[in-house]
């Protein structure tokens, strides 16, 4: 059945002048209502310019950008790590893990060392496709003051964000991103490239009964000076209403509130924090919070583009709009991200 169905994919070229893309954004919002059976011939003609390759139409610059924006603004995560868009099946990036050169101090007459051979790692992230599926009753596509593309775009961008938060969280890295707490952990004590450190909470399942607010210190100056600067806290509200109890020797609370954008919701020994409600509660063996410089250690990868299929034949007398895009993602970087374990 999916074979009569009709797709609509990544955005309309630029190339259009400002009469075609007029044509062509009205031809869409035909067929979102109606199919490619109720567009005019002179909607059809219009629509063809922006034919897909692969089959199908394209989406307006307009819709697919709405959609980023509402995912944007859904998913705290994606707001603190880096983001690339790719127009390739993968992103492959190279990370130098060893320094160029070996160095030391000597006389005049001191023999260098030979310069030292750099470790390199390749990481390559391949997107997986994240998918919503949207419902419209057909009498509802008919009615000309429903805002169809308004709420497609809510709804499929609502969708993709929480799919996302979910998988730069904990996501598997088959076909979904590679959540960061997904990598081996290892004490930090012990640290090795390839695992993300971890400090403890100093109790089994929770935090210390005593002087709790010592093991944020501990993790927080786990993670080395040149990425304190730029580093967040992540936990969810459970983990952050238990923290805004803490106190001071002189009885001031630690979090302080933030009137900051992009998800901080406050201030934790002097940084941001963002609250993410698919982070671990606090529970032995867990790791309930994250600090670090994400922009350095976390590479989000969008495949540019929202491909929405148009099936009015499977789900009578419903209209379902089938929405998929390309998102991976994971660590960059080992260093810049540490883990608070609870555990003694």
């Amino acid at each position: 059945l999916y074979a009569h169905s009709t797709r609509l994919s990544r955005p309309v070229p630029a190339a259009l002048d400002a009469d075609q893309y007029a044509a062509y954004k009205s031809g869409v919002q035909t067929w979102l209502r109606k199919g490619t059976e109720g567009l005019s011939d002179a909607e059809r003609k219009a629509i063809n310019v922006g034919t897909d390759p692969e089959g199908g139409y394209l989406t307006t610059s307009e819709m697919d950008g709405m959609i980023d924006r509402v995912v944007a603004k859904q998913s705290a995560f994606r707001q603190l790590a880096r983001v690339v868009t790719i127009g390739s099946s993968s992103y492959e990036k190279l990370v130098k893990t060893s320094g160029a050169s070996a160095g030391g101090w000597g006389g005049e007459t001191t023999a260098p060392t030979e310069t030292g051979t750099p470790g390199w790692v390749k990481l390559e992230f391949v997107p997986g496709m994240v998918w919503a599926e949207p419902r419209a009753t057909s009498q509802s596509l008919e009615d000309s003051v429903f805002n169809v593309e308004g709420d497609l775009i809510d709804e499929i961008g609502i969708t993709f964000a929480d799919q996302e938060a979910q998988a730069f969280i904990d996501g598997s890295g088959v076909n979904r991103p590679k959540g960061f707490l997904a990598y081996p952990t290892i004490a930090n004590a012990s640290y090795a490239w390839g695992s993300l450190g971890f400090t403890v909470s100093g109790a089994a399942a929770a935090f210390a009964a005593s002087n709790p607010s010592d093991a944020l210190i501990d993790v927080q100056h786990s993670l080395k000076r040149n990425y304190r600067g730029n580093a967040n806290w992540v936990m969810n509200d459970a983990t952050l209403g238990t923290i805004r109890k803490f106190k001071d020797g002189q009885g001031l609370y630690l979090w302080a509130p933030s009137n900051l954008m992009g998800g901080i919701v406050g201030q934790l020994l002097g940084h941001g924090v963002v609250s993410d409600d698919y982070m671990p509660d606090l529970g032995a063996g867990a790791f309930p919070v994250a600090f670090g410089d994400f922009k350095r250690g976390y590479l989000v990868v969008d495949r540019r583009g929202t491909t929405i299929l148009r099936d009015p034949y499977t789900a009578k007398p419903y209209v379902k709009f089938f929405a998929t895009r390309r998102v991976g993602g994971g660590v960059t970087n080992f260093e810049a991200i540490k883990l608070l374990k609870c555990s003694t």
